[in-house]
């Protein structure tokens, strides 16, 4: 027999993982500016970072779904 779903966290493990991948932008950006690396390897991270921003909008419109069933509920 299946679980039910589940979706009381939804909404702070979706915010958890906003602030994790942000935290992980700054780093990467930190990382760029503080280190020798090949210009390759920047492009790699600004792609990389590009790609983390496309999640955070992802991760955001999840949040407003699951506020609005929330709310409906």
């Amino acid at each position: 027999m299946a679980k039910p779903d589940d979706r009381s966290n939804n909404v702070e493990r979706l915010q958890q993982m906003v602030e994790n991948t942000q935290q992980n932008i700054q780093e990467a950006n930190e990382s760029v500016q503080n280190t020798d690396m090949t210009s390759q390897q920047k492009e790699q991270i600004k792609n990389k970072n590009e790609r983390r921003e496309e999640s955070i909008q992802s991760f955001q419109s999840e949040i407003e779904d699951e506020q609005s069933y929330r709310n409906n509920q």
